[in-house]
């Protein structure tokens, strides 16, 4: 699945930091589990070059320093109610993003991508 957003422009025109969710697991309707749901999703964020800026697989380590990131995601008060769904908190520049989320191991399902201005 892939979502884009883009940063800046207006009169604001400055940098956003944003929270970027993959969500799956946890899906439902109703209370009631969403079938096909994807069981583990993994997220990536890329720049408009396409350069990979940050990916995420288990929201509460963060895949770059491999420390947790749990409580900065849990500061943003949304933070994913499964431990296998993905998240990142990152300050965008103006510009154009795209965030894309993939089952791991390339298994397929029912998802949902977030993106959540922070400031």
């Amino acid at each position: 699945m892939i979502g884009g957003l883009i940063v800046g422009g207006g009169s604001g025109g400055g940098t956003a930091t944003v929270i970027v969710r993959a969500i799956g697991p946890s899906l439902s309707v109703n209370g009631n589990p969403v079938p096909g749901r994807l069981a583990d999703p993994t997220l990536e964020l890329h720049d408009g070059s396409g350069t990979t800026i940050a990916t995420n697989d288990n929201w509460k380590i963060n895949d770059q320093t491999d420390e947790s990131q749990e409580a900065a995601i849990r500061a943003t008060t949304i933070p994913p109610t499964n431990d296998l769904e993905s998240a990142l908190v990152a300050t965008l520049a103006p510009g154009n993003y795209t965030a894309i989320v993939r089952g791991k191991n390339n298994t397929t399902g029912v998802g949902l991508v977030e993106v959540y201005n922070l400031q």
